[in-house]
């Protein structure tokens, strides 16, 4: 007899919110849902200890959702609230590139003004964390770079441990949309920004 496998229930629900957001329709989760999801993709990735290879988060990725730091979990009630980011008024992307280092990239854009930083990166598999620091700044205006200079402080990358570094923990990635939650507390679901995302 042949065992199936079932797919979570919080899988699903952030799957139709990446699904919705890609295909940038109206009928999608409520964000009470998608909080709820995100909490128990946390939890399920922490109980199995659940690791993801470096090579499931290159690529670039569209902010689709966010919640504050406040969302929790208080006994079996999701607690905190969370909202789709507005693609039209303020796409955000991240991007993370490997080569000879891993870099990251994260961009704004306001209208015809792009906000973009870049930095090293350094993944920690075993613990699912992306560390980073942003060390360069660019102004784009009407996709023209009209600024390109050094941004934050100098020092070695390298030499930082992880706990002085800014850096996302993350604990759902499949083609389609990844999960974490950043330093700061706040938990975040972007979704694949290339072309040939699946949904």
């Amino acid at each position: 007899m042949s065992q199936t496998t079932t797919t979570p229930s919080f899988v699903t629900s952030l799957t139709n919110a990446a699904a919705a957001l890609q295909n940038n329709s109206r009928s999608r989760p409520k964000a009470k849902e998608v909080v709820k999801a995100l909490l128990q993709a946390e939890k399920a990735a922490k109980q199995q200890r659940i690791i993801y290879q470096v090579e499931s988060l290159i690529g670039d990725w569209r902010l689709g959702f966010t919640a504050p730091r406040q969302a929790h979990f208080q006994g079996d009630i999701a607690v905190g609230r969370g909202f789709y980011i507005p693609q039209k008024i303020a796409p955000a992307q991240i991007s993370f590139q490997a080569g000879d280092n891993l870099h990251i990239s994260n961009q704004i854009q306001f209208g015809t003004l792009l906000f973009k930083l870049t930095g090293p990166a350094r993944y920690l598999g075993k613990k699912n964390i992306m560390a980073f620091d942003f060390t360069w700044m660019q102004l784009s205006l009407f996709n023209r770079v009209v600024y390109s200079g050094k941004f934050g402080s100098d020092r070695d990358f390298e030499s930082q441990s992880v706990a002085k570094l800014p850096f996302f923990a993350f604990f759902l990635a499949t083609d389609n949309f990844i999960a974490a939650r950043g330093r700061g507390g706040g938990l975040a679901l972007w979704v694949n920004a290339s072309s040939n995302a699946r949904t």
